[in-house]
């Protein structure tokens, strides 16, 4: 979701990303990336936690795998960074936008 703002002191959500101008203070170039939101896209059930909290993780690394119709779907990291917080455990049944990890 993109949101469009008046006013550039807020915090703005970019699809996955925060930014905020005040942690480097000023400009808008200075944005700094402070974390990510790991969610689910669809209805399904943990089969594995691949990472734990504080973990060290790639872009491209899987955070959790999940089952749907049988079907085994790993879901990756979007960027790199340490794990902050994991909020499922196997045999969780999650819906579409829940959180499932941390990445900052």
């Amino acid at each position: 979701m993109l949101v469009s703002v008046s006013r550039l002191d807020h915090c703005i959500p970019i699809p996955g990303v925060w930014f905020d101008r005040h942690r480097r203070g000023g400009s808008r170039d200075e944005w700094v990336k402070m974390a990510e939101d790991v969610r689910a896209e669809i209805v399904a059930s943990v089969l594995e936690v691949v990472v734990s909290e504080g973990d060290d993780i790639n872009e491209g690394d899987t955070v959790v795998l999940l089952e749907s119709m049988k079907m085994e779907i790993p879901v990756l990291a979007e960027a790199a960074g340490k794990v902050t917080a994991v909020n499922v455990a196997v045999g969780d049944v999650i819906q579409a936008g829940d959180l499932i990890a941390v990445i900052s």
